[in-house]
């Protein structure tokens, strides 16, 4: 990685003590990207539509326009997208049909992301693929926990007996129990967010990393440079590395003010990894929203869990899959495995899973839609968006169909208005079905997480909605661990108490809300 010069240097530094993101949306990175976007737009479109109807050659031009529009929307048809997604390529072929044709054949279904499916598939096939001897192979799996088999059979995500997993209510108990953690690291510290934002979360956690740095412990870093736009200055992934010889750092899919749809694929997995003997995921992003530092849609309600034994070494492998395929020097993967020294606990199973928008499986939508197909009783789902394809709005329906109690928590203060109209856009069908749909009256819930009957669930980074659920990487645990189900079961009950349930008084809308409600509906996919 190319090395900072001493007044880049001094400008990041600048920038961190002032805290960047103070310094205005006009002077941030997301306004100069978005400005430059829109004049690539705005010039390629003029020009395009000047060759087409300016220089006395429109009638064969709109006619070849029109072909090559045609041609593309066979082709959108066609291709293995979900069904819900065509619907946006469609209608803009045909409104915007000079500049849509050439931005669905360059960018379109995934060929933007091309490089990087390769580099991801040659650093997977580099993973080492042996397991400890507390893996619970596919054929010893209970015959009746189909959820696993699912995982282990579409998603290779192995599942294993021996360890511990620990459920946490509470943004602030989770990044306590990190802190921990971190403190006493001997060997590796592995850390990857969707968002890393100055403040004093972040102050306090990458002090805690260069003091464990100094005692010769590896700290790898990886962000989404997306993510983080608003949040961290330019080349701040440069500045880390400089900060310590043992610490090294990348931005996942480094913003660049050209217009290309790979930052479509960005990197919303949440993990920490601590010497090979326990790792955290869930909702919480480094920044101080989420443990209560700072206040902005009233009180932010966050979960996650800490994982022990061997399962972490799925962790670690996940980790390195993304890190060995953007990163310029490669690292060896055995070097971070570890053998577990804890037994089995005879409490179920832990079988952590990521899931990548580049290999197109849905392993995440599959994963909630097994769930809620073998649910009998009730499926409780806490969720920031509720923006759904046909399969599993239609999973969720048919559960609630079969009498199990379907009930979701979505924001009762949202973070994004327009998501926000189309999360409630997605209750009328729903309710319908007799889905209960409660909005947490307190503030923002960010957790992402089900759990059914009382003897499985998930927790992780997975949203449900389609941006989550095909456009970005994403991980999670499943687990049928007993203490930790029944603790989110305590958890959802409790916030159902604290929140409203939605009734057709309180989603009352107008008719201009309607109309705009479906407009945005259309789109949605495209958002």
């Amino acid at each position: 990685m190319k090395k900072l010069t001493a007044r880049e240097s001094a400008r990041i530094e600048r920038a961190v003590a002032n805290g960047c993101y103070k310094e205005g949306w006009i002077r941030g990175r997301f306004f100069l990207f978005l400005t430059l976007i829109l004049i690539q737009i705005l010039l390629y479109a003029c020009l395009a539509y000047s060759v087409v109807y300016g220089f006395g050659i429109g009638a064969a031009a709109q006619a070849l326009v029109g072909a090559v529009s045609l041609f593309a929307a066979f082709c959108v048809l066609n291709s293995d997208a979900p069904n819900f997604s065509k619907t946006g390529w469609i209608l803009l072929l045909w409104l915007f049909p000079v500049i849509s044709a050439p931005i669905y054949f360059l960018y379109g279904n995934g060929r933007a992301a091309k490089g990087l499916r390769a580099r991801l598939a040659q650093a997977k096939a580099e993973i080492p693929q042996t397991e400890n001897a507390f893996l619970q192979q596919k054929d010893r799996l209970d015959g009746a926990d189909s959820v696993s088999r699912y995982l282990q059979s579409y998603a290779a995500a192995a599942a294993y007996t021996d360890g511990n997993i620990c459920y946490y209510d509470d943004g602030k108990k989770l990044y306590a129990a990190m802190q921990t953690a971190v403190d006493g690291a001997t060997k590796f510290i592995l850390v990857e967010y969707f968002i890393i934002k100055q403040g004093k979360l972040w102050t306090d956690f990458l002090k805690r990393l260069l003091q464990r740095a100094a005692c010769g412990v590896q700290v790898r870093i990886l962000y989404d440079d997306f993510g983080c736009i608003n949040f961290l200055p330019y080349r701040y992934a440069e500045y880390l590395e400089s900060l310590h010889e043992n610490v090294r750092c990348i931005a996942f899919n480094r913003v660049t003010p050209v217009l290309a749809l790979r930052i479509n694929n960005r990197d919303h997995r949440k993990m920490l990894v601590v010497d090979g003997r326990v790792a955290f995921t869930g909702g919480i992003n480094l920044a101080d929203e989420y443990v209560g530092e700072e206040l902005r849609f009233g009180v932010w309600k966050d979960t996650g869990v800490c994982v022990e034994g061997g399962a972490v070494n799925a962790f670690t492998k996940s980790f390195f899959c993304l890190w060995n395929a953007v990163y310029s020097q490669p690292e060896r993967v055995e070097d971070y495995l570890v053998t577990p020294q804890i037994k089995g606990n005879g409490r179920g199973l832990i079988q952590p899973f990521d899931d990548s928008p580049l290999d197109r499986l849905g392993v995440g939508e599959g994963l909630y839609a097994e769930l809620l197909n073998r649910a009998e009783r009730y499926a409780y789902i806490f969720t920031p968006y509720l923006v759904l394809d046909e399969y599993l709005r239609g999973a969720l329906r048919h559960a609630a169909a079969r009498g199990v109690d379907v009930r979701i928590v979505t924001p009762g203060i949202p973070d994004k208005r327009t998501v926000f109209r189309l999360t409630r856009a997605n209750y009328t069908a729903l309710r319908q079905a007799g889905v209960k749909i409660y909005e947490y009256t307190p503030g923002f819930i960010h957790a992402k997480s089900i759990v059914c009957d009382g003897k499985r669930a998930v927790v992780g980074t997975v949203n449900f909605d389609y941006r989550s659920l095909y456009h970005h990487f994403e991980n999670g645990v499943y687990f049928t661990d007993e203490r930790a189900v029944a603790a989110l079961v305590r958890d959802c009950e409790e916030t159902f108490a604290l929140s409203t349930l939605c009734t057709d008084s309180r989603l009352q809308r107008s008719v201009f809300g309607r109309v705009a409600d479906c407009f945005l509906r259309i789109f949605e996919t495209l958002l």
